[in-house]
Formats: structure tokens, sequence, C-alpha cells
């Protein structure tokens, strides 16, 4: 009797211990399982123009990475021997710890262009700086190389300037004014003509028009001080000898140094992850003209016998910078050349400023003059290149005279002699 008791109380400790172990004992906790999360791309495999109806799918299997009831003509593979199809993403979430499937959301469907291949998704990783730090920098507004920033002088240039007081600055640019052309009236006109002349700077007579030197008035070079008068004198540009229609700076800077172009980087090279977004403008000077190219200035002149003063009148009209263009024939490897007008501006326009503007002296820096004075003296080398006489088509002497430069520049030394008999025609002694 006293074992069955024994017996039936060992029993009964044991089940109260595990019933309060239950209760009040420290039970053992496992981490849970974390939800499983995938993503990609299905691939429509039917050539359409039209965008097909978004996918869909019942489940889909994270461990075999497919779908359950997924879309008719939907897969996970890229379509062979297509070259434009419809892709759609995907997000999945798993839909309870340890389940392995979940239910799959879709994107609307995109099309890719020929040939690409959507790019892989990246995995979730570490949150990164997403912040942007964009910059724009426009290194057009400097003007490419032929409008350069000339830095002035802080204690003058010249042995009489006064730095204290004055600068040589106000002495070029002091209130001075062409002088007025006396007037002539039309009725009075015996003989006019007009003629189209090009001074090539290279020859030695005509080299102060590439003279590269700068002072406190800027640079020096004759076109320089064209594209400074457009920009900072509002002088017009015209896109003909007529001027009928403007030319804006902007335009011309980009038929020289090249039409802008920009650069955008989306990354920091140092940070990656950092966006930054920096913009950069810069001349696409692949499309552009060389500097050496532009060494042409074209001038319209007006030659006009006046019988009131019985005297022979020459008159600037308007002066145009003209690029010489080089093109090599990439099969007979034959080199052409075309001129290119760059821009016209009405002479009289720009006398006013020509007028303060010095001229380079080879000489002597001290006997320098003025631009204005250079053109009204005709101190320069040029040759005839048109004539409005005996010319009903309008064409340059090159049109004319094709194949012989020799025999081109001989016609232009007719035309000088022509006008010259035609004066002293005019004459008895």
């Amino acid at each position: 009797m006293k074992k069955i008791l024994l017996s039936l109380s060992l029993v009964a400790f044991i089940c109260f211990s595990s019933s309060a172990q239950r209760r009040f004992g420290a039970t053992t906790t496992t981490a849970p399982t974390p939800l499983q999360y995938d993503e990609g791309i299905v691939y429509y495999q039917i050539s359409s123009t039209t965008a097909p109806a978004n996918p869909a799918a019942t489940l889909y299997n994270f461990s075999t990475k497919s779908f359950s009831s997924l879309s008719r003509n939907w897969l996970p593979s890229a379509p062979a021997g297509l070259t434009k199809y419809w892709t759609a993403k995907y997000s999945v979430n798993e839909t309870s710890a340890g389940s392995g499937t979940g239910s799959p959301i879709f994107q609307a469907p995109l099309s890719t262009l020929a040939g690409s291949i959507p790019p892989p998704i990246v995995p979730p990783g570490p949150v990164q700086d997403t912040t942007v730090r964009g910059t724009v920098r426009d290194l057009t507004k400097d003007g490419g190389e032929l409008e350069k920033k000339v830095p002035k002088s802080l204690r003058g240039e010249f042995a009489t300037d006064n730095y204290k007081l004055s600068d040589s600055v106000k002495a070029f640019n002091k209130k001075v004014l062409a002088l007025d052309y006396e007037f002539l009236r039309e009725d009075d006109w015996l003989f006019s003509e007009f003629i189209w002349r090009d001074i090539d700077a290279r020859e030695k007579f005509n080299q102060t028009f590439m003279y590269e030197g700068e002072d406190n008035s800027g640079d020096q070079r004759f076109l320089s001080i064209l594209l400074n008068a457009i920009k900072n004198d509002s002088i017009w540009a015209f896109t003909g000898d007529r001027f009928t229609s403007r030319k804006l700076f902007d335009d011309i800077i980009s038929a020289i140094n090249g039409p802008k172009k920009m650069t955008v980087y989306d990354e920091d090279p140092d940070r990656p992850g950092v966006r930054v977004s920096d913009t950069v403008y810069t001349f696409d000077k692949t499309k552009g003209l060389k500097v050496d190219s532009i060494y042409t200035f074209r001038l319209k002149e007006q030659w006009i016998f006046d019988k009131e003063s019985s005297r022979l009148y020459t008159r600037i009209i308007g002066i145009c910078p003209v690029a010489t263009i080089t093109e090599t024939d990439k099969v007979t490897k034959k080199k052409t050349q075309t001129q290119q007008e760059l821009f016209w501006i009405h002479y009289p326009d720009l006398r006013n400023i020509l007028a303060v503007k010095k001229v380079y002296n080879p000489n002597s820096y001290a006997a320098r003059g003025t631009w204005d004075a250079l053109f009204e003296d005709h101190r320069y080398s040029g040759r005839i290149v048109k004539t409005s006489y005996d010319n009903p088509k309008n064409k340059y002497i090159q049109e004319l005279i094709i194949n012989n430069p020799l025999f081109r520049l001989l016609e232009g030394e007719n035309i000088k002699t022509r006008i010259f008999n035609y004066e002293q025609s005019l004459w008895s002694y």
C-alpha cells in the first residue's frame, strides 16, 4: 500500500512541476522568420504597337521564382527574335513567414527601345543619401575664344597716365565722335556703282586687323572689336549686305565657337550613391570654326561721282567677317575651300565706336590712328570680288571665273581701271 501511495505522489509532483514551469517558468523564445521580398520584370512575348493589358498572377513562389496563373503571353524571360517588346515590373512580399508564396503586384507595361534590354533591378541595400546637390555652370557666358575678357591695368599703361586721377580707359573712350559725312544729293549723282572688296588680314599691309595685343580698351583684334560692339554697344548685326534681317549675338557666337552643349552629371564620382545633378553648358567646338580661318573682312562700298562738287566719293556701306572653310573629300583627298559670311554690320552705325578705337602701328606706338580714320583714308589693301556694273545676275567674280584665280584678280584690277578712266574722261585739259 505504501508503494502505491509513493508512486501516486511522485506522479502528482511531476505533473505539478510541469504545470508550474509552464505557468511561471522562463520559456525559450526564437526570432521570428523575416518576410521575403522580391522584384523583377516580366516580358510580353508578342510584338504589338499598342500596350497590352496589365499582367496578373495568383501566387509567386519564392523558391522556384515562378508565377501561378500568370496572364497569357507574359513570361519571366525576354522574347527571342523581337526588336521591340513590352515589359512590366513586379514586386511581391511573402504573405506570411515561412509560407514561401505571395501575391505579386504588377506595374503598367512599358515599351523598350529597339534591341534594348531593361536594366537589372538592384536589390535593396543600405539607405543612401539622395539629397540633390546640383549646380548649373554655363561656361558659354565667357563668350569663347573670340570674346575673351581683358583685365584692366590698375596702375595705368602709359608714361602720361596718372592712375590716381584717371586711367587709359577714359583716355581711349573719351567722348569723340566721327566726323559727319558731306551731304550728297541723289539728284547730283552723275555716276554710282556698288563694289564688294575683300581684305585679307594675312597680307603684311593688313596685319593690323589681326593684332593680338591687349590694353585697357580690350582685345585689339578687329573681329573682337566688332563682337564687343554688337554685345556691349547695341550695334545691330544682319544676315546679308542689304541689312534686311537681324542676326542675334548668341547666334553669331554659336556659329563661331560651336553650338551650346549640355552635360549632366547625375552622381558624384567621389561619393557613390550621392546625387549631384551638375549641369554644365559648354561650346561644341567640333561644330564651330577655327580662329585661323577668320582672316577675311568684306566691305561693301558705293562709288559716287557728284557733279555738284565734281568729285568721286567712296562710302563704305557695310563690313562683314568671312570665314574660310576647308573640306577634304574622303575618296579623292582633294581639298576645297568655301567662304562663309558670319554677319554684316552697317558701317555708319559703327563709325562712332571705331573713332575711339586705336589701330596698332608697328613703327611707332605714338603714331597710332583710329579705325575710323583707317577706313576713311583707305589704308588697307583689298581685292575687288564683285561689282554691280554689268552684272545682271548679281554674281561674284569667283562665280563668273571659276577655274583661274589669276584671271579673277586681273578682273578686279580691270574694274578699278575702268572707274579711274571714267573719272579722268570727265575732265578736259
